[in-house]
């Protein structure tokens, strides 16, 4: 006999929560129980087309009478109390990236998590695309051997609206920071940062003291080097693609194109359209396995799901990038130890 869905709580229901909850909507070991928003309208939009009861206050939400896990995707500052809020009720959660734009707030909480009993997963979704997954798990076979380089290229088709750029942290900590866990997740631990950034074309990033374009290079501490770029618009569309390099070989990650027709005449050769528009679109996959990977850990407390140690490490990462682009030396990671 199956076991029951896990009865989950969704907290928050912009862009990503709704991603959530179409995916434990449509998964057939969850069920969607409860959805938080303090915007009451957009948790009964929500609620009315994936399931659950619509409340406005969050906290409310994280009740293990009603819920046995929570996803948190409400914005950035409010992911400490709540994942703080299911650690002290016993309710697994996973919350999405970064857990705070604040080192200090993050380590007050690694204790408490260190000592949880029930799991706390951060989201990054990326390291559950299929693509990137295969790479990964054939790397770690030593297919190409030691791995000596690892390229990560990262463009979004436009910037985001200035207001967000405002209270995302940066590009290091908003963005780049996914870039720094798929790092890690090839290479292990990473010792050491460089970064360089401009602002070229956005008039968000000008004004709020932030970039459009960076270059970051990490060494690892297995003496690997990794190159990561950046931009904030990409007039061909979602521009995602790893490279890893070793003595034994190259295993790479390609751009997913929005069509598979191509098309050759007198002018082109097997031309194509642009690549898919949003990371919604890119990693829809990803964000599926990654609710089952959590899933996973819940019922049987093993999981691939990257940890707060996960998450706190990338935002270490992206902490020394960006003290790195501002000072314009190289930052060693454990300048935050």
């Amino acid at each position: 006999m199956s076991a029951a869905p896990l009865r989950f709580a969704l907290i928050g229901t912009g862009r990503i929560g709704r991603v959530h909850a179409a995916n434990i909507a449509a998964n057939d070991a969850t069920e969607l129980a409860v959805v938080a928003d303090p915007m009451i309208a957009s948790a009964n939009e929500v609620s009315a087309r994936f399931g659950g009861t619509a409340v406005s206050d969050p906290l409310a939400a994280v009740d293990p009478e009603r819920v046995d896990a929570v996803v948190v995707a409400s914005p950035t500052p409010t992911h400490i109390d709540l994942i703080t809020a299911c650690i002290e009720r016993g309710i697994p959660v996973l919350s999405e990236k970064p857990i705070d734009l604040d080192m200090s707030r993050i380590d007050e909480l690694r204790p408490q998590v260190r000592l949880a009993a029930s799991p706390v997963a951060i989201g990054f979704n990326q390291r559950f695309d299929p693509a990137i997954a295969e790479v990964q798990r054939r790397v770690a076979a030593g297919e190409i051997g030691e791995i000596e380089q690892l390229a990560i290229t990262s463009r979004d088709p436009g910037p985001p609206p200035a207001a967000y750029i405002a209270v995302s942290g940066g590009i290091f900590r908003d963005m780049t920071i996914h870039d720094f866990d798929l790092a890690r997740f090839f290479v292990g631990d990473l010792d050491e940062v460089t970064a360089v950034g401009s602002s070229l074309f956005d008039a968000g990033a000008r004004e709020h003291d932030d970039f459009d374009t960076v270059v970051v290079t990490l060494k690892a501490r297995t003496g690997a080097i990794v190159t990561i770029t950046n931009s904030r618009h990409s007039t061909y569309g979602y521009d995602q693609r790893i490279e890893a390099f070793g003595g034994g070989g190259l295993l790479n990650v390609e751009n997913v194109p929005a069509s598979l027709v191509a098309a050759s005449n007198a002018t082109h050769a097997a031309a194509r359209g642009p690549y898919v528009e949003q990371f919604l679109e890119r990693y829809a996959r990803a964000y599926a396995n990654e609710l089952d990977a959590f899933v996973e850990w819940v019922r049987n407390g093993a999981s691939p799901s990257p940890t707060f140690e996960d998450g706190r490490a990338a935002q270490v990462i992206a902490e020394a990038a960006h003290r790195s682009a501002r000072a314009g030396r190289t930052v060693r990671t454990d300048e935050f130890n």
